[in-house]
């Protein structure tokens, strides 16, 4: 199962985990194997937490084992994008400056809500700079390539997030979509995106 797991929807993946088929720390060890296998080439996923994710997995693991349940994403490993604040880890918007890379302090109440239903956030993609193109490159992380086709763009500005679904890097992403910026990238990725009312 773990060989195919990449290929799975989140909500697939969420009812493996918990009807016990896969493990939340198998199931992250599968995705973080996919990472180093195509992630160099594409380069979607540009920020890393893969120690307190393997924690948390561990924890998720233990959780089910006593019968406790997060949420609907219990123990399912994930990413966000790049600029959604994640306590711990910098959101530099693809601005290159000083201090982008100084870790947030404080989750942002959407990471609050995934951690609270359970997820295992465990990365973060690429977009450009200030979240304004419908590309994902900039001088703080490079250029990000369609998982298709290297020498094409995924989209913007949730290119780097179209990728990692596409390329099997999480089963399930966050971006953010004003006029396109989920929807093109998914199009240009061959993926499901949604953007959802106000």
């Amino acid at each position: 199962l773990a060989a195919k797991m990449e290929w799975l929807s989140g909500s697939e993946l969420a009812t493996t985990i918990r009807t016990g088929q896969i493990s939340s720390s198998d199931a992250l060890e599968a995705v973080l194997a996919r990472f180093a296998e195509v992630n160099g080439d594409i380069n979607a996923v540009v920020v890393t937490d893969i120690d307190r994710a393997r924690a948390r997995a561990a924890a998720a693991d233990a959780a089910w084992a006593n019968g406790e349940c997060w949420g609907v994403l219990h123990g399912v490993p994930m990413t966000v994008k790049e600029n959604i604040h994640v306590a711990g880890l910098p959101s530099t918007v693809g601005v290159d400056t000083p201090d982008a890379r100084e870790p947030i302090a404080e989750d942002e109440p959407l990471v609050k809500l995934l951690k609270q239903q359970g997820a295992v956030i465990w990365g973060k993609t690429n977009c450009p700079v200030d979240l304004a193109d419908w590309q994902s490159y900039n001088s703080v992380y490079g250029r990000t390539a369609n998982p298709w086709n290297l020498a094409l763009s995924p989209g913007g500005s949730s290119g780097g997030s179209a990728a990692a679904v596409a390329c099997g890097l999480s089963a399930l992403e966050v971006g953010g979509d004003i006029g396109g910026s989920v929807r093109i990238p998914a199009s240009f990725c061959g993926v499901y995106g949604h953007k959802a009312t106000m």
